[in-house]
Formats: structure tokens, sequence, C-alpha cells
């Protein structure tokens, strides 16, 4: 019994001392773990030595990592307590051994040992990392809070680019310069990190109690939906009218303000279809046609599909190697060197059946970790909280799956970041469930 049950007689505010002793000692452990994630979840997201060059020599996001993962392993050893490896952690650890036993395969092994170790462990160390530092619902809202607070330079410098007229000039399509780092890199780089992070600001917005709050909350997601729309990415648009619609249908069947904050969103959706330049609804029609895009990047990118699959089906067990795409494909399609714009077939094409299959399973298995946690958490209006942030999270996931076939970001942290988050909001959960039926 826990000693909230060994006290059930006691009077409500000695319940109330009890219950915030309880807080106080969650709240210590793994305190430092905490800091180091939202700190390298900062420098993730905005790269600030890009812009204080006094930091590079510090490098400071392996330094928050590495705090984070020290202190997390430090307190696991010294409270003897499992390193929580879930079903999906090992399908993740999978991937990169997979990736490592074909190296003497690979079509350029010097390569695939660069991308497998200076990028794509890295975000698999995150993926883990995450679930094991966000273990309290308050520490998810919390980091929920310092997402949305980077979508403000991430989103205001592509408007400001917008309206500074800060373009790209060697496209035939106005396109912004992104923002200085490693995920905003480009527009449409940009488009998707903001993207990813609107459901969890919009989490932020339905959860907040203050109206000022609120206002704030609703302000940032007003210019990281702009933000998305002046990239003049189609990728962008396609995931950013999934948020819209997912979202509308969710909050439309609940009773309550949700209802109303639907309908709200669809009137302020719709008054603003009239301000969209023109430029932008001929860019987003060549979604329907791939010969009208005049900048022939559709072309290009179907183009390499098909040689992808076509490289697939003659390679279907051992690829070309982790991080060697564009190599495959220089045999297939000529000699281009350019990445195949889709993480499901970079992932094909590097790993061959078994790589593209554990990366279907993992995706599968956090996005079901979002979706299950929320319907636990739908009848249950004390945790309302976590609900939004579980529904967040799941939408989040269901962007990149739309996004991937657009994108070459198969090793980045986008989707391991917000699959972490993912198993932190089920790990959170189950505690929360167990207190509550304890």
């Amino acid at each position: 019994m826990s000693d909230m049950s060994a006290a059930w007689w006691a009077p409500r505010a000695d319940v109330a001392r009890v219950n915030a002793g309880h807080e106080r000692e969650e709240t210590r452990e793994g305190h430092t773990a905490f800091i180091a994630v939202a700190a390298f979840s900062f420098i993730l997201l905005l790269s600030p030595q890009n812009w204080l060059p006094v930091l590079k020599p510090l490098r400071v996001a392996f330094l928050a990592a590495g705090i984070g993962i020290g202190s997390v392993l430090w307190e696991k050893w010294t409270q003897r307590k499992p390193l929580g490896l879930t079903r999906e952690m090992l399908i993740c650890f999978a991937l990169p051994a997979w990736a490592f036993l074909t190296l003497p395969l690979s079509y350029w092994p010097g390569g695939s040992v660069v991308t497998l170790t200076d990028l794509y462990i890295k975000a698999v160390i995150v993926f883990w990392l995450l679930p094991a530092a966000i273990t309290t619902k308050r520490r998810l809202m919390q980091l929920a809070v310092v997402l949305m607070l980077c979508t403000i330079p991430l989103a205001g410098t592509g408007v400001k680019n917008f309206l500074g007229g800060q373009f790209i000039t060697e496209t035939d399509v106005a396109r912004i310069q992104g923002f200085e780092s490693g995920l905003s890199a480009n527009p449409n780089d940009l488009a998707l990190m903001v993207n990813l992070l609107i459901p969890p600001a919009i989490a932020v917005f339905m959860n907040a109690k203050r109206s000022a709050v609120r206002l704030a909350a609703a302000a940032i997601v007003c210019i990281d939906v702009v933000c998305v729309v002046v990239t003049f990415s189609r990728a962008g648009f396609l995931a950013l009218a999934a948020v819209c619609a997912v979202y509308f249908m969710k909050t439309v069947r609940r009773s309550g303000p949700d209802r109303k904050w639907a309908f709200a969103m669809a009137a302020l959706v719709l008054a603003a279809l009239p301000f969209l330049p023109a430029s932008y609804i001929d860019r987003i029609a060549t979604v329907k046609s791939v010969n009208s895009d005049i900048t022939g990047s559709s072309q290009i990118r179907w183009r390499d599909t098909v040689a992808a699959a076509q490289y697939v089906m003659i390679h279907p067990i051992i690829g070309a190697g982790i991080g060697m795409d564009a190599l495959a494909l220089n045999e297939v399609r000529g000699m281009e060197w350019k990445k195949v714009h889709n993480v499901y077939f970079q992932y094909a094409v590097d790993l061959g059946l078994p790589g593209i299959g554990l990366f279907l399973l993992l995706m599968f298995g956090s996005y079901r970790a979002a979706s299950k946690s929320r319907k636990r958490l739908a009848h249950l209006p004390q945790h309302r909280d976590l609900f939004l942030m579980c529904e967040a999270l799941e939408i989040s996931l269901l962007v990149f799956a739309l996004s991937g076939p657009f994108y070459p970001v198969a090793y980045n942290f986008y989707f391991y970041y917000m699959a972490g988050l993912a198993l932190a909001a089920r790990s959170i959960t189950d505690s929360v469930l167990g207190t509550v039926h304890a």
C-alpha cells in the first residue's frame, strides 16, 4: 500500500501535504537530467553557437546531452533501477545495429561510418534519453512550453525574411531563407520543424488557465502557421492541412470549450484563405500535377523515387549502406549525387527491406504509444492536460509520417525527438493511472 492509501483516514489537509511531499521528492529525482534535456532542446532547435561564436569550442549540445545521459545513468545505477528498455527502444537500437553489420558491404564504408556516428547514433541516444529524463507530467508540460517558445525565433525569422525579401535567389519560385540552424536551414526543413511543434503549442494553448498565457500561445501558433505558409513548402502545406483537419475532427466531437475552439479555428482558416498570395496557390496546385512544377523539382524527385524503387527491387536485403542512397541512385539514374527525398526509401535503399521494416515498426509503435495513452486518459478530466499533450504528440507523429515521402531526413532528429516524447508521455500515463487505480 502506498503512503496515500495508508493515510486514508487523515484529514484532507494532511493528505494534501502527503501529495505535496511526493511531488517534491519526484521533482528532485531526475531534475539535473531534465534541465539538461531542456537545454539540449533549446540548442538543437536554435543553434545559439551560430550567433555566439564563443560557444562553438564548448560544444554546448554535446555537453548538455552528456550531462543528461550521465545524470540518468548515475541515478539508475545508484538506485538500482532498470534502464527501462521498451519494445520500441529495442527496435530502435536494432536499426543502427543492422546498419553497423552492413558496413562492410556499403558503397562507401567510411561515409557510412560518418553518417552512423556523427548523426544517427545521436538521434537514437536522444530517443532513449527523452523518456528517461521526462518522467513527470509537470516536466512534459514544461518542455512543451520550451518547445513552443523556441518556435518564436524560428517562425519569426521566416516571416521576417519573407517581409524583408530575403529569398533564395537561385530558384525560379521565390523561397525564403531558413533559420540558421541544422534543423531549419532551408525553407522546407523550417516548415517541417515548425509543423512538428505546432501541435504541442496548441496543447499548451488549450491547457492554459490564464487568459494572458492563452493569448500568448494563440499568437505563437498563428505566427507558426504564417511561417509555414511563407516557406512555400508543398510538403509543409500538406502537413499543416493535416494538423488543422485532424484537430478539427477530434475537437468538434468533444463537448465544452473544445468544440467552440474547433469552429473558431475553422472560421479563422476560412477567413485567411483570401489573403494567401496567388503565387503560393499556384505552387500548391503543382501537388496535383508533377509536370506543372516550373522549377522542375517535383519531376526530379519523382524520377529519383522511381529510381530508388528500382534499386530496392534489385537489392532487397542488403542495401547500399547507411547514408549511401545518393551513390546508389547514381548507379540507377546517372551521376547527379542527389539523395532521394523520401524518408522511407532512404531506409529501403540504404538498409534494405529489414531496415525499412524496422523503421515502420518503430514509427507505428511510437504513434500507438501516444494514441493509446490519449484514449486511456479521454474520460479522466483531472488529467486533461496530459490527454491534450498525448493528442498533440500523436498528431506530430502523424505529421512526420505524412511528410516522410518529401524529405531526406531519415537519420536526423525530427522523428526521433517526437517519438521519444511519445514514449515519455506513455510512461507518465502509466504512472498516473497506476496512482489513480492504486
